[in-house]
């Protein structure tokens, strides 16, 4: 049934203050993040038909992001916003004088729409993010990805989740469905309670380890490459022992050899592709014990 559109909205101005500290409830289990301008709060968020499957959607310019799957029938979401500035960020121009205001302000937006549930915080600059978010254990998907300054947690949740990030780790643990996670500058951690069969998946870092555990079993398709690490597994993988690929090319003032060099191999039988691939580190590929 179509429901009216629900938007909590929090708007913060900084500008005339040196120091701020709000909280709309004094939830000692919330960790206090560093720096002095800093701003909590919390929102619980009731869905349009409690019972049935949400979907988490946000991304962040800077920060962190933890999801929880809880036994709860609301999404409730706690804000920290730290806008202190580093002492590398002073103004050249400003010595000998002391920074009586911070620019900017703070507009963040929780929307929720037929069970999908948006958190939208804009583009704040000097501005580090934390959302602590807890969901429903009957999720449909969660879509969540963060650029600077920090890891992304998501647990006990089950569907689909897609999962980015660039300078931060990806941690995801007791999932119940199937997962993509990719970052640039960190490692991707992993672990299945059970996999979604007719699923795909797909992990890759630059600058990290890829380490995924799989209920034992699992049926699928491997495509694994490591650049200068190794690979690693304690499936009885039967390995594709063909010989790599050779592709040529050849145009005018253009010629191209290319040798496919990933690792191709199935465990229990096969079944949907697994992508995984690290540049600088090692792939692990463990059975749940």
């Amino acid at each position: 049934m179509k429901t009216l559109k629900q938007v909590f909205a929090v708007i913060f101005l900084m500008g005339a203050f040196t120091r701020l500290s709000a909280q709309t409830r004094a939830d000692e289990h919330i960790p206090r993040i560093p720096g002095q301008n800093n701003f909590t709060q919390e929102m619980t968020v009731p869905l349009s038909e409690p019972g049935k499957p949400v979907t988490l959607e946000t991304h962040l310019l800077s920060g962190t992001i933890k999801v929880t799957g809880y036994e709860g029938k609301d999404v409730i979401v706690q804000i920290q916003v730290d806008s202190s500035k580093d002492e590398e960020d002073r103004d050249d121009d400003a010595q000998g004088m002391k920074r009586i205001g911070t620019s900017g302000g703070l507009d963040i937006r929780v929307e929720e729409h037929d069970n999908v549930v948006r958190i939208n915080t804009g583009s704040m600059r000097d501005k580090m993010i934390w959302l602590t978010i807890k969901v429903p254990q009957n999720t449909a998907k969660i879509n969540v990805g963060s650029v600077n300054g920090g890891d992304i947690d998501v647990s006990n949740v089950s569907g689909k989740v897609e999962i980015s990030n660039v300078n931060g780790a990806i941690k995801a643990t007791g999932i119940s469905g199937s997962v993509v996670a990719n970052t640039v500058n960190g490692d991707v951690v992993v672990r299945f309670k059970t996999v979604d069969a007719a699923t795909s998946m797909a992990f890759s870092s630059l600058n990290g380890k890829i380490d995924v555990t799989l209920p034992a079993d699992t049926k699928a398709d491997l495509k694994l490459k490591s650049g200068k690490g190794d690979i690693f597994s304690d499936f009885d993988v039967v390995v594709d022992k063909t010989q790599p690929k050779l592709e040529t090319r050849n145009e005018d003032h253009y010629h191209e050899i290319k040798i496919d060099d990933w690792v191709h191999g199935k465990i229990n039988g096969g079944g949907s592709e697994i992508m995984m691939q690290s540049t600088f580190g090692s792939i692990y590929i463990r059975k749940v014990k």
